[in-house]
């Protein structure tokens, strides 16, 4: 058998594969959860495979939408979950109640183009966008933590190189780049911490986790 014939064969099994593969998914979850999760899948590929982080994060806000409509308990229960741990988080991770703590559906933060205040802060949202350019910030303390959870995120932060910094970031789908390193996929996580952080006179805590997420810190 020649190689035509067999590339051939090889789509049709190939075919037929994706067709019994479709079926069965059709029949076990419905048509709409179907193309939601086609569209979450089609996301994370325009994301991964073509750097198009907005229309990615776009389809995937889609996907994640249209399966909140038709299985609502469903991730309802995943939010509670998450702000659950949330809450939990927050004590831990603050040593008093001098703290800003936020919970909403939607947000967008800009603190990238004029001076700000930098707090204890824990921010959690279903979907949300946060920029932040950390040498833009009036540091109030010696040491402060900064925690950032939800559901969807698109993290942008820029941290100056003599500020001490450690960063604990997670996300279930999504993308992590923190300085040098970077973790793409399902199940990411990245512990990381500047050379002088132990001996800096000024610290800042990151703490970073979402379900789906795209993470970038940047170092200047």
């Amino acid at each position: 058998m020649d190689n035509s014939k067999q590339n051939r064969h090889r789509g049709t099994y190939a075919i037929l594969i994706g067709a019994g593969v479709y079926l069965l998914l059709f029949k076990l979850l419905g048509l709409a959860t179907l193309m939601a999760v086609l569209l979450v899948l089609l996301g994370l590929y325009v994301f991964y495979a073509y750097g198009f982080r907005k229309k990615g994060l776009f389809l995937l806000v889609v996907g994640i939408l249209v399966l909140l409509g038709h299985h609502l308990l469903l991730i309802l229960s995943l939010i509670l979950i998450s702000l659950g741990f949330f809450y939990i988080k927050s004590k831990q991770m603050h040593k008093n109640d001098r703290y800003i703590q936020k919970q909403k559906l939607l947000e967008n933060i800009r603190w990238d183009d004029s001076p700000w205040v930098m707090r204890d802060m824990s921010l959690w949202f279903v979907v949300g966008e946060v920029h932040m350019d950390l040498s833009l910030a009036i540091i109030e303390n010696k040491e402060t933590t900064i925690m950032l959870q939800g559901i969807v995120g698109n993290i942008d932060l820029i941290v100056p190189e003599e500020l001490g910094i450690a960063v604990e970031s997670s996300v279930l789908f999504g993308q992590l780049d923190v300085e040098d390193r970077r973790e793409t996929g399902m199940i990411n996580k990245i512990v990381w911490q500047s050379p002088g952080f132990e001996t800096s006179d000024t610290k800042v805590k990151l703490i970073i986790s979402y379900v789906v997420g795209d993470v970038d810190i940047t170092v200047v």
